[in-house]
C-alpha cells in the first residue's frame, strides 16, 4: 500500500515541480550531479551486498547445516546505511511519497511558493535535527555491536551523512528559487519557528490541545501543501518535543533509528527490488498475456484478465503505480476497441489495486508483521483468500456492466495458443507459490525469501525469456532504493511520531474510545474499519499502519478479535481509503496511468468502491475468510 505505499507514489515527472535551466546547467545543477555520481552506485552496490548476505545466509544454513551468526548483524548495518542513503537518492529526484494534488492543481507562481515552502520546511527540520544527531553519535561510540563488535557510531554515522546531503540537496533548491518567493518564506520561517519556542511556556498549559496543535495543523498543513509525508512527521515530532515537553530532541533521532534497525524491514527493498526485475524480465506481461487467451473471448472478459493480473502482479512491487502501470499499457487498448469506457476501466484497475494489498509478498504486511508482532507467515497466508472474495464481487459489477452496456467480444483463441500462453507464463504462476512455500515451510524468513524470489526471476528473465538485459540492472537499483528510502524514511519518522503520541497519553485515550465502541467486537471492527479507511485516504496504509499499528491491535486483541483477522481487515480497509477520491493518492495515480481526468473519473468509481466496501464487511464480520486456512493454534 510505503506503499509504501508508496504510495501511493507520485514522482517529481508527475507533479509541477519542474527544475530552472539554472539549476540543471549552473552550479547548483554540478553539485546536484555531484552528489548522485557518489550516493547513487553505493546505495545500488549496498543492494546487491544485501542480497549476497543473505543467500549465503540461507545457503549456508539449509544447505550446508552451518548458518552464519553474523548475517543479520552485518546485514542490519548495512541495512541502515541502505535506508538512509536511498532517501537522499529520494529526495534529489524528488520521489518522497507526498501528497502533490495542491501543487498540480495550483497556478505556476502558487506552485513556485509552495515548493519553495517544501524545500524549506525540510531545510529547518534537517538543520534543527542535526545537533542531536551528532549527539546521538557521541553517545554510540563505545557502544559495539554483539557478533562483529563494529561500534554503534559507525551506524550512526549513516544518518548524518545523510541528513546533510538532504540539507545540501534543499539548499540547492531555495537556491534555485526566486529570491522573491524563497526569502521571505524563509524569514517567516525563521520568525514563526522562533516565536513559538519562546512562547513553549504557554503551550505547556494548553494540555492535550497541543496535540491538535502539532500532529493534525502543523502535520496536516505540511502533507496538504506538498511536504513529502515523511518530514512532515519529523517537522511535527520535532516541534512538539523541542516545544512541549522538557525531553531532549536526541529522543527523535534515538527513535528514527530504533524504526528501521527492524531486520524485518530489509524485505521492503528487496521485494521492490523483485518487483521491478519482473516487469523488465517480461513475467508480468506474459502473465496477463496468458489470462488474456483464457478469458478474454467473453463479453467483459478483459475486465476478468484485469482484475485475475493484478491478482497475480500485485503486492511485491511496492508500489501501487508499478503494479497499475505493468498491467493498464497491455490491457486498456482492446478494452477501449470493445466500446468500454476509459472511465469505467480506471475504476476497475484502482478498485483491483485496493484490493490486492493482502496477497503476499505485500510490503504492507510484512510492516504490519514487524511493527505490531504478528506473524508474517500467518498473514501470507490469511490474506490470499480475501483478496478472492473482493476480486468476486468486482469481477461480478463489471460483468453486469458489461452486458448491459454490450460489451463486444473477440474470437475465441486456438487451444494451440491457449496452451503456449500458459505454458510460458509457468515461471511467472510459480513465483508466489515459491516464495510462500520457503516462509511457510522455515527455509527462509520472509526478508531472505525476496532473495529467493531474486535469484529465480533472474534466471528466468535471462536464461528462459531471455528478456533481461543486464544494462537495465543500474536503473533498477537505482530506482529500487529510492523507492525503498522513500518509505524507509516514513517509518523512521513515524515511529518517532508515534512514540510521541504514545507518550502524550494520546494512545491510551484512542485505545479507551476503541475498547468502548458500542456494539462489543462488531463495534469495535465497524469503527476500526472507518477509522483505517479514512487514515488510508489521508496518510497511504504504510505510514498510517506504522502510526496507528501498534496502538490499535492490542485493543482489537483485549476485545478477542484475532489480530491476523484484524490486520487483513485494516489492510483491505486503508486500500479503499487510498484509492477513494477526493483525497486518495491512488485514485489519482490510476487516472494519470489511464490517461482521464479525475473529475470524470469520480462516478464511475463510486459503485465499484461500494462492492469492495460490501466483500470488506463480508470479510470483516466472517473471520473464517481470514483464518481458514492457518493452523487450528493461531485462529
Amino acid at each position: 500500500m510505503a506503499d509504501a505505499a508508496v504510495v501511493t507514489v507520485e514522482s517529481a515527472q508527475e507533479v509541477v515541480h519542474s527544475r530552472s535551466h539554472r539549476y540543471r546547467l549552473g552550479w547548483t545543477g554540478a553539485v546536484d550531479r555531484a552528489i548522485g555520481a557518489v550516493v547513487e552506485p553505493i546505495a545500488a552496490l549496498l543492494v546487491v551486498v544485501e542480497v549476497v548476505i543473505l543467500a549465503s545466509g540461507v545457503f549456508t544454513r539449509y544447505v550446508l547445516g552451518r548458518p552464519l551468526v553474523w548475517t543479520d548483524e552485518l546485514g542490519s548495518i548495512i541495512f541502515l546505511w541502505l535506508a538512509m542513503l536511498g532517501s537522499v537518492v529520494a529526495y534529489r529526484r524528488d520521489e518522497h511519497i507526498r501528497l502533490s494534488v495542491l501543487v498540480r492543481r495550483a497556478s505556476p507562481r502558487v506552485a513556485e511558493y509552495l515548493n519553495a515552502i517544501s524545500s524549506v520546511v525540510v531545510a529547518l527540520f534537517v538543520a534543527v535535527l542535526m545537533p542531536a544527531s551528532l549527539r546521538f553519535l557521541n553517545q554510540e561510540r563505545d557502544n559495539l555491536t554483539p557478533a562483529l563488535q563494529i561500534p554503534q557510531s559507525y551506524v550512526v554515522l549513516s544518518i548524518i551523512i545523510a541528513l546533510s546531503l538532504i540539507l545540501i540537496i534543499a539548499l540547492l533548491r531555495m537556491a534555485e528559487t526566486d529570491l522573491r518567493v524563497v526569502g521571505p518564506v524563509l524569514l517567516a520561517a525563521i520568525v514563526i519557528g522562533a516565536g513559538v519556542y519562546l512562547a513553549r511556556g504557554a503551550f505547556a498549559g494548553l494540555g492535550n490541545l497541543n496535540l491538535v496543535i502539532f500532529f493534525f495543523l502543523l502535520v496536516g498543513a505540511c502533507v496538504a501543501i506538498g511536504v513529502p509525508i515523511a518530514f512532515s512527521f519529523g517537522l511535527g515530532t520535532l516541534s512538539y518535543v523541542l516545544v512541549v515537553t522538557t525531553v531532549q530532541p536526541d529522543i527523535v533521532v534515538q527513535r528514527m533509528s530504533e524504526g528501521v534497525s527492524n531486520l524485518v524491514l530489509l524485505a521492503v527493498p528487496l521485494f521492490i527490488f523483485l518487483g521491478l526485475l519482473m516487469e523488465t524480465a517480461g513475467i508480468a506481461r506474459r502473465l496477463v498475456e496468458a489470462l488474456a487467451s483464457l478469458v478474454g473471448h467473453f463479453r467483459g472478459g478483459l475486465s476478468i484478465v484485469l482484475v485475475a493480473a493484478m491478482y497475480l502482479v500485485s503486492g511485491i512491487s511496492g508500489s501501487k503505480i508499478a503494479d497499475m502501470a505493468a498491467v493498464a499499457p497491455v490491457l486498456f487498448p482492446d478494452m477501449v476497441k470493445r466500446g468500454q469506457k476509459r472511465t469505467d476501466m480506471i475504476a476497475l484497475l484502482a478498485t483491483s489495486g485496493a484490493m490486492a494489498e493482502t496477497i503476499p509478498p505485500s510490503l504492507v504486511l510484512i510492516i504490519i508483521g514487524s511493527v505490531t508482532g504478528v506473524s508474517i507467515a500467518a498473514l501470507f497466508t490469511a490474506g490470499l483468500l480475501p483478496a478472492v472474495v473482493c476480486s468476486i464481487f468486482l469481477i461480478a459489477l463489471a460483468l453486469w456492466k458489461a452486458h448491459r452496456q454490450n460489451e463486444s467480444v473477440s474470437q475465441r483463441a486456438p487451444l494451440s495458443v491457449i496452451g503456449r500462453t500458459l505454458f510460458v507464463a509457468v515461471p511467472g504462476l510459480l513465483l508466489p507459490l515459491l516464495i510462500r512455500y520457503f516462509v511457510v515451510t522455515g527455509i527462509a524468513t520472509a526478508t531472505e525469501v525476496s532473495v529467493v524470489g531474486i535469484i529465480y526471476t533472474l534466471l528466468v528473465g535471462v536464461l528462459v525469456y531471455r528478456e533481461f538485459k543486464w544494462r537495465s540492472l543500474y536503473p533498477t537499483l537505482v530506482d529500487t532504493v529510492a523507492l525503498a528510502g522513500a518509505i524507509l524514511l516514513i517509518i523512521a519518522t513515524a515511529t518517532a511520531m508515534g512514540w510521541a503520541l504514545t507518550q502524550s497519553g494520546f494512545a491510551q485515550q484512542l485505545a479507551d474510545i476503541l475498547s468502548h465502541a458500542p456494539g462489543g467486537k462488531g463495534g469495535i471492527m465497524l469503527l476500526s474499519i472507518v477509522l483505517f479507511i479514512v487514515l488510508g485516504s489521508v496518510l497511504e496504509g504504510i505510514p498510517a499502519m506504522v502510526l496507528f499499528g501498534p496502538l490499535l491491535f492490542p485493543v482489537a486483541k483485549a476485545a478477542g478479535i484475532n489480530e491476523v483477522h484484524y490486520a487483513i481487515v485494516a489492510v483491505l480497509a486503508m486500500g479503499v481509503g487510498l484509492f477513494s477520491p477526493p483525497l486518495g493518492i491512488g485514485f489519482f495515480s490510476a487516472c494519470a496511468i489511464g490517461k482521464a481526468e479525475p473529475e470524470h473519473a469520480v462516478f464511475p468509481i463510486l459503485p465499484y468502491l461500494g462492492v469492495l466496501l460490501v466483500g470488506l464487511l463480508v470479510i470483516a464480520y466472517v473471520p473464517w475468510i481470514s483464518l481458514g486456512f492457518l493452523p487450528a493454534n493461531q485462529r
